[in-house]
């Protein structure tokens, strides 16, 4: 039987993925710290984010559910170290991309949320 906290960490994780197949900030902004740090790592060419930023990139995209792309994601590993904080490393596909990412979680008054984002992504091969 699982944890409420891995209950929790289970529920998050479907919000962080609907909220990317869908670009819905509105969503991803119920899974992020609000002190958020996304850092695209791809390439060693390193992207920093905070939430705004970030948020004004989903909003101003093309959602992969609206060209009708297949949805492809697994959550790995879910590490939480007591009720203090967690990774989890979890993968999709969208945008003609394969996206691995780490993810540390940390336990607010609100319940979990992703404080660091760290990916990288290569291109699909055709």
């Amino acid at each position: 039987m699982k944890s409420a906290d891995e209950v929790e960490t289970d529920g998050l994780m479907g919000r962080y993925f609907d909220g990317l197949y869908h670009s819905d900030s509105g969503v991803l902004r119920t899974v992020f710290h609000p002190e958020l740090a996304y850092v695209n790592a791809t390439g060693g060419n390193h992207e920093f984010m905070d939430l705004e930023a970030y948020m004004t990139r989903i909003d101003n995209r093309e959602p992969p559910a609206a060209r009708g792309e297949k949805r492809s994601e697994s959550v790995d590993r879910v590490t939480l170290t007591g009720r203090q904080m967690g990774l989890v490393e979890a993968r999709m596909t969208m945008m003609g991309r394969d996206y691995q990412d780490l993810l540390t979680l940390i336990h607010t008054d609100a319940g979990w949320k992703i404080i660091t984002k760290v990916f990288a992504y290569h291109e699909q091969e055709d």
